[in-house]
């Protein structure tokens, strides 16, 4: 059986046109093994049992389809939490932690009632809770299973100031909020990316939405206006193109302060507004 550090550079050699061939290698041998990605390089020289070299084989062949990890590995890191992870929902991205820090800026009260809209795996909605013991968060969201998880989530990072439910975004929920927040659909249907990477396997429910990927960012900013209290705020992502689309539509909803954010790589992010 080959040895920890040649496992993995087998590993490399498969993965090597995808984007991070060495880390994704690390990530699913150690969770092959059940150890850390430091423990694999403690003991480089420790053979695979047979059936640890079997598994990881199979597991590599899953991603050179171009599986997600975090599918693979059933959890993603986000925020300072550990989330599991399952194909029904949208896989957390370092670029909506971007949200997480533009809601805790604005430095709410302690008794800050905050709605996550398509919450998922309860990434917002849990980190943000996370930070704040003393808010009262919900999270809604379309899918069963999805909701499921995300109460999983909670149970799994001790956050018990979150709650979730099934929702169509804010429909049936009543008013007195002070921000609401959402990562929704955006993704134009006709979007060639759709059929490249990792959001191949990801549910398109998550993904796309019709208007050129703002219809839900339309329902969603005309529902917020009416459920926010005067000064609350509606915090926004969307695609790196859509900023001014997204501006024109909070301010078309009566919204005021109105403002697009940069992510990490310089590109428009997130886009909030204020109630007057």
């Amino acid at each position: 059986m080959p040895t920890r550090a040649q496992a993995l550079m087998w590993a490399r050699q498969q993965l090597e046109a995808g984007e991070s061939p060495a880390l994704d290698s690390d990530i699913i041998l150690g969770h092959i093994l059940g150890c850390s990605s430091a423990s694999l390089y403690a003991w480089p020289e420790k053979p695979l049992e047979d059936n640890q070299w079997q598994s990881f084989q199979a597991v590599i062949a899953r991603r050179h389809t171009g599986e997600p990890v975090a599918y693979i590995v059933g959890e993603q890191g986000f925020w300072n939490l550990t989330l599991q992870t399952h194909p029904s929902t949208l896989i957390p991205r370092p670029e909506t932690e971007l949200l997480v820090e533009l809601v805790l800026a604005k430095s709410f009260a302690d008794n800050t009632q905050l709605l996550d809209l398509g919450t998922g795996t309860g990434a917002i909605a849990l980190a943000l809770a996370g930070e704040n013991p003393s808010w009262q968060v919900l999270g809604v969201e379309f899918n069963g299973e999805a909701v499921k998880l995300a109460h999983t989530n909670a149970k799994l990072n001790n956050i018990t100031n979150a709650r979730f439910q099934q929702g169509d975004w804010a429909q049936d929920i009543g008013e007195g909020w002070h921000c609401i927040v959402s990562n929704p659909p955006y993704i134009d249907p006709q979007d060639p990316h759709l059929s490249q990477g990792d959001v191949r396997f990801e549910p398109l429910s998550a993904l796309v939405a019709q208007d050129s990927g703002l219809a839900d960012i339309k329902i969603i900013a005309q529902q917020a206006i009416q459920r926010l209290n005067s000064d609350g705020w509606l915090l926004l992502e969307h695609g790196y193109d859509q900023g001014q689309a997204v501006r024109d539509i909070l301010l078309a909803s009566g919204f005021d302060q109105v403002q697009t954010e940069l992510d990490y790589g310089q590109r428009e992010r997130v886009t909030m507004g204020k109630k007057p």
